[in-house]
């Protein structure tokens, strides 16, 4: 794009967006009055004053050649002139004026134009002139006041133009703030939903803002409504299962123990299954809300119940706030089925958990054969069975256990991510968080 590089530039944010829309053209018109104004209109006004002067200037001058002093000085003083002989060492070597006198350069381009016997000028300050001209007899000085060469007080129209410039652009970005407002209640109530919580709103602000936030209260109550349908579908499946199950179980128990045992192992396999099933399709990731939480003593209590289970599980890194908001059970879950894959498909696992900006980061590290990178995609979704990566020989997972885990990530806003172990040579899975 040609205007691309001014990306970096324009604020991310839309109050700093809508402040630069509304000071943006605000700066320019004022900008541009005052180059008007002060190059053509000031400068013009100022130009046609010094000429005047000059006019006066130069008749006093001529006076001096025809008549005497004391004839030529009451000339002047009725033209409100004070005009006296001076040294030719009392005239300055050049023209005295202050450097933010803009005027002054018009002024004395001016008189040395239509002056010839213009010597110097001396403007200090807005109230007097001091002009220094060569005349018949001798050098002779001009005292006047600043008001016949320019217009006074220049700088009350900047001032007003800056004044009401700048209250008028607090006044517009407080209606705009109060229409922008709506549009970040939504994004807000948006993003809550994003990281599954549920965020009081109401549409408000213009009509396409209301419509977008109708929109997004529709979509929320429709996800919001398939989740729960499903829930009920799916415990009705659970309550419809669990009942034969549990027959097959009463019958079992009265066989012989060569018998017995290996169907019992199938039905406590299939009860495992099922609630395993019941349990992804549920969404109970999103369920509670976050809480306070610990995230280096849950990390500890996960690889605990994991080595007392007989796994080998260590903990390496804790780096993380006291306390974070998360779904303490959820995360939990999501961390024993990372470590269960990690020691069914190695032999040893490490687990650490550090803070990154605006993230809470959970890794879990193994010496297994690890899932290749074009691989990992698909071994996040549910039921996948990678047999290249993986092999199931070692363990009676159905896939899910990776897909959970991303699930639980989701639903803090944030994402399971696969790579490689550094330190173990296996697969690191890294269950991101947003803080």
């Amino acid at each position: 794009m040609i205007f691309g590089w001014l990306k970096r530039y324009v604020p991310r944010g839309i109050y700093g967006r809508a402040a630069l829309i509304l000071v943006l053209p605000v700066v320019t018109l004022q900008l541009v009055v005052s180059v008007v104004f002060i190059q053509r209109h000031f400068e013009g006004v100022t130009e046609q004053m010094t000429r005047s002067v000059a006019l006066e200037i130069d008749l006093l001058l001529e006076r001096l050649e025809t008549g005497g002093m004391a004839e030529v000085q009451d000339l002047a003083q009725t033209l409100e002139y004070t005009l006296r002989p001076v040294d030719a060492a009392a005239v300055p070597d050049t023209d005295l004026r202050r450097w933010f006198d803009f005027s002054g350069l018009v002024v004395i381009r001016t008189l040395k134009e239509r002056l010839p016997g213009y010597r110097a000028l001396v403007l200090p300050d807005n109230r007097e002139v001091a002009f220094y001209a060569e005349s018949a007899a001798g050098p002779v000085r001009l005292d006047f006041r600043r008001v016949r060469l320019s217009a006074s007080n220049p700088h009350q129209l900047l001032v007003n133009m800056v004044f009401f410039g700048v209250l008028m652009t607090v006044i517009a970005f407080i209606y705009l703030r109060n229409q922008l407002r709506p549009i970040t209640r939504l994004a807000h109530a948006a993003k809550a939903f994003g990281l599954g919580r549920h965020v009081p709103y109401h549409p408000s602000g213009a009509e396409e803002v209301r419509a977008a936030g109708r929109a997004f209260l529709d979509m929320r109550a429709r996800i919001e409504r398939h989740i729960e349908q499903r829930t009920l579908m799916l415990s009705g499946v659970s309550h419809d299962l669990r009942t034969p199950l549990t027959r097959l179980k009463l019958g079992l128990s009265m066989l012989d123990d060569a018998d017995r045992m290996p169907l019992e192992r199938d039905v406590e396999e299939m009860q495992r299954l099922l609630d395993e099933f019941l349990s992804f399709a549920g969404g109970d990731a999103g369920a509670a809300e976050p809480e306070p939480v610990d995230p280096g003593a849950l990390l500890r209590c996960v690889a605990e119940d994991a080595q007392r289970a007989g796994k080998d599980v260590t903990v390496a890194v804790v780096d993380a706030p006291e306390t974070v908001h998360l779904r303490p059970v959820a995360v939990r879950r999501a961390l024993e089925n990372l470590i269960g894959n990690a020691v069914r498909y190695g032999t040893r696992a490490e687990v650490s958990v550090r803070s990154s900006p605006g993230a809470l980061v959970f890794s879990v590290e193994d010496d297994g054969p690890g899932i290749p990178g074009e691989l990992r995609a698909e071994a996040l979704k549910p039921f996948a069975r990678l047999d290249p990566a993986r092999n199931q020989d070692r363990g009676t997972g159905v896939g899910l256990g990776l897909a959970i885990a991303a699930d639980v990530a989701r639903a803090h806003g944030g994402s399971l991510h696969l790579g490689e172990s550094d330190r173990l040579g296996g697969l690191c899975a890294e269950l991101r968080l947003v803080r």
